[in-house]
C-alpha cells in the first residue's frame, strides 16, 4: 500500500512565515500552444516560482554547511526504500526529547515524528507553538546513525533557538532532514519503507519532495 505524506504546493501557499508564497501560472497555455502544432494537438508547460523551502521538502547538509553534499550529491540509500520507525510525540508536548527515542534502534533507518501538528496546516495556528527536537534529542539520532529524520511540524526545531541545534548536528553527520510533513499519525502499524527524494539539483541545499511510505 502506498500512502501519501506530502502536502500539495497550491499558488499563493503560505509554507513558513517571511518566506514568499509560490507563484504558479503559465508559461504556455494550451490556447497559445496550438499555434505550434497540427489541429488538434495541444500542450501545456506550466512555470512555478519558489523558495526551495516549500511544501514537504528535504534539507540536504548544503542546507546548513557550505561544504556538506548538496541535493546533487545526497546518495539515493540516504533517501529511497529506507526502513521507517515511526515515533509519536508525547500528546501536549513541544519539546520531543532523547527519552522519546528510548529503547529504539534507528541505525541505518529514516526516523518519522508523528506530532499531529500538520493538523494545522495553512491555518494561523500552525506557525505558532509548533513541536520540535531538542538538542540531546538530535544528539541521540545522530549517535545512532539514523538515515534520515522527518517531522509533520512547522521545523524540526525550536525556532526561537537561533542556533537550530537539531539541523546542525543531523545535517553536519550527513543525516537529511524532511520538515512539513503529513499524515504520520495514521500511518499504519506495519513494516514501513519511506521514499523522499528531491529533484537533483547543483549546489542547492533544499527542494520539495514528494514524500510516501509503503506499507507491507
Amino acid at each position: 500500500m502506498l500512502i501519501d505524506l506530502s502536502h500539495t504546493v497550491e499558488h499563493g501557499m503560505v509554507t513558513y512565515r517571511g518566506l514568499p508564497a509560490p507563484l504558479i501560472c503559465d508559461f504556455m497555455s494550451r490556447e497559445a500552444s496550438r499555434e505550434h502544432y497540427a489541429p488538434g494537438t495541444e500542450f501545456h508547460i506550466g512555470r512555478i516560482d519558489m523558495v526551495a523551502n516549500t511544501g514537504t521538502y528535504l534539507d540536504s547538509p548544503f542546507h546548513r554547511y557550505a561544504d556538506g553534499q548538496d541535493l546533487s550529491q545526497i546518495p539515493l540509500t540516504s533517501l529511497a526504500d529506507l526502513e521507517t520507525v515511526v515515533v509519536p510525540a508525547p500528546p501536549g508536548q513541544r519539546a520531543i526529547d532523547a527519552a522519546c527515542f528510548d529503547g529504539l534502534k534507528v541505525e541505518g533507518k529514516a526516523v518519522l515524528v508523528a506530532t499531529g501538528w500538520d493538523r494545522h496546516w495553512r491555518t494561523d495556528q500552525y506557525f505558532e507553538g509548533h513541536p520540535f527536537l531538542t538538542r540531546d534529542a538530535a544528539e541521540r539520532l545522530r549517535d545512532a546513525a539514523a538515515a534520515l529524520v522527518g517531522i509533520d511540524s512547522l521545523n524540526i526545531d525550536d525556532t526561537a533557538d537561533l542556533t537550530r541545534p537539531a539541523h546542525s548536528l543531523l545535517l553536519g553527520a550527513q543525516i537529511p532532514v524532511c520538515e512539513h510533513m503529513r499524515g504520520l499519525t495514521q500511518l499504519p502499524d506495519a513494516d514501513l519503507r519511506f521514499f523522499a527524494v528531491p529533484v537533483k539539483v547543483k549546489n542547492f541545499g533544499t527542494f520539495p519532495v514528494r514524500a510516501f511510505a509503503i506499507a507491507r
